[in-house]
């Protein structure tokens, strides 16, 4: 049974301008529906495959801010988001969230600043500036982790460390015991070995799903750390 706060997404293309770039995005350009089956789903892909672009398009269309934060935040800095947000339907499940929270590597200056902003003497700010930026990621992904959450995370490795992503590796896994969904855009290979995710892979031209060996994010690690030298003379041999 899927018991999912977001269950699906459905898109109606009448909706998007026959001139939008989104018709040029293969992977999306034919999406009429996607399902979210498990409570943790990765968006896995090559750069400019589509990833963020949907990503963005379900944060907004469920009702955050395009740059992050709560639903509370409300500010723009810069309005860069598509208009599929404007043509996306979401099928909602029958339990309803009590917090969620839209992250994003791009716009987490921005949102730690309207955190300073927003702050009161009920609710006193966290200081995120004060922190370096990979300590300041972690905590504010850390402090906004709840139970029955709804939790899009746009890569949230961005500012960490190998100990730190697995650190939050486990606040996800545990998060996620405890009612939580996630649906995360990666490209690291620690997050994307949570056990039992849902892998959704934008290359290829189209949305399917794939095994975690079968990403590019493992074998091309794999790759690396297995066959360095030999990878590192190949690329590098015209530069020596």
């Amino acid at each position: 049974m899927n018991n999912q706060f977001i269950q699906s997404i459905s898109i109606d293309w009448s909706k998007i301008a026959s001139y939008s770039y989104l018709r040029n995005i293969k992977a999306i350009k034919n999406l009429e529906k996607l399902e979210f089956e498990k409570p943790i789903t990765f968006f896995v892909g090559e750069n400019g495959s589509g990833k963020s672009t949907l990503l963005e398009a379900i944060a907004i269309s469920y009702g955050f801010n395009p740059e992050g934060g709560t639903k509370n935040y409300s500010f723009s800095t810069y309005d860069s988001h598509s208009d599929l947000c404007e043509a996306m339907r979401i099928s909602k499940g029958y339990r309803k969230a009590n917090w969620g929270y839209f992250l994003r590597a791009e716009s987490f200056y921005n949102v730690a600043t309207k955190e300073e902003e927003y702050a009161d003497i009920t609710h006193p700010s966290q200081k995120y500036h004060e922190k370096s930026h990979g300590e300041g990621f972690l905590a504010i992904a850390q402090s906004q982790l709840k139970p029955n959450g709804i939790y899009i995370f746009d890569e949230p490795e961005a500012a960490l460390s190998p100990q730190r992503q697995l650190t939050l590796l486990m606040e996800i896994y545990e998060c996620v015991k405890n009612g939580s969904q996630f649906i995360i855009a990666t490209h690291s290979p620690i997050l994307l070995g949570i056990p039992d995710a849902q892998i959704l892979t934008f290359d290829d031209s189209y949305i399917h799903t794939c095994k975690y060996e079968e990403t590019d994010s493992y074998q091309v690690t794999e790759m690396f750390i297995n066959n360095r030298e030999q990878l590192l003379y190949r690329l590098l041999s015209k530069e020596i």
